[in-house]
């Protein structure tokens, strides 16, 4: 009976070792080929830069491809100086102003940056005449702005702005105006004022509403994977998870 038992102990072990083997390999396989996975990722990876600036501090985002140094400013509205010291400082060409809506905090600096880098403005049609009335804009709250110049082109929902080896797809998120948009990346989206960390945007000025808002924060925000990181137009960021869950005007109590 011994001798039995080590011949089906000696063939269990014939069986076992190359299954082993077979695994450890197969690990070591999947190690390197996630490795290299993550090495190529890093290369066309999104590069990024963000300055507070004006009053309101408005966040505003230098994203570039560090190979070819392409970059597109989102949200340059004011302390044009500041962006274009960033820009020249990193080597950057910019391609593309890109405003996510044109109330006035919003595309202070466009023309500074448009004159000084030959850079294509990009925006919604649906605020168009916004962009146009930035100084009656500033004056509702006491304030001065800088105009802007006219887009040189209208995106609309679906575009893809593309810098290098970055795209960014364009989302049309109105709300907070109506020709908002956000703008979403590898892992990240960037959304103006429609989106915030613990809220939304205001709904009261021209071109608001806040039906209007909710839905397109539920339909095109929303449906986003809730690792995705939420830069918004003031503040500090988020995740899609995190207001899905946390936010009063999007969470399962908040009645909307």
């Amino acid at each position: 009976m011994q001798k039995a038992a080590a011949k089906r102990q000696k063939k269990r072990a014939k069986l076992i070792l190359p299954a082993v083997a077979i695994s450890v390999i197969s690990a070591v396989l999947l190690l390197t080929w996630l490795v290299l996975f993550h090495q190529g990722e890093g290369k066309n990876k999104m590069q990024l830069s963000r300055l507070v600036v004006g009053p309101l501090q408005v966040n505003c985002y230098i994203v570039y491809d560090e190979k070819t140094k392409e970059a597109v400013v989102i949200d340059p509205g004011d302390d044009g100086q500041e962006i274009l010291g960033l820009v020249t400082g990193k080597g950057l060409k910019v391609k593309y102003i890109v405003n996510t809506h044109a109330h006035f905090d919003h595309v202070g600096a466009n023309k500074l940056l448009k004159d000084a880098t030959g850079a294509e403005l990009l925006v919604h049609e649906g605020d168009s005449a916004l962009l146009g009335a930035t100084t009656s804009q500033a004056r509702m709250f006491g304030m001065t702005a800088n105009s802007s110049p006219k887009a040189d082109r209208y995106v609309k929902h679906g575009d893809v702005v593309t810098v290098g080896a970055v795209k960014l797809t364009v989302l049309h998120t109105p709300g907070h105006s109506a020709g908002g948009i956000s703008l979403k990346g590898d892992g990240v989206v960037f959304t103006g004022d429609a989106l915030f960390a613990g809220s939304i945007g205001r709904t009261d000025l021209m071109g608001g509403d806040l039906m209007t808002l909710i839905t397109s924060i539920k339909t095109n925000l929303m449906a986003l994977p809730d690792d995705t990181v939420v830069l918004s137009g003031h503040g500090p960021q988020s995740t899609i998870g995190d207001e899905r869950r946390e936010n009063p005007f999007l969470n399962a109590r908040s009645g909307f």
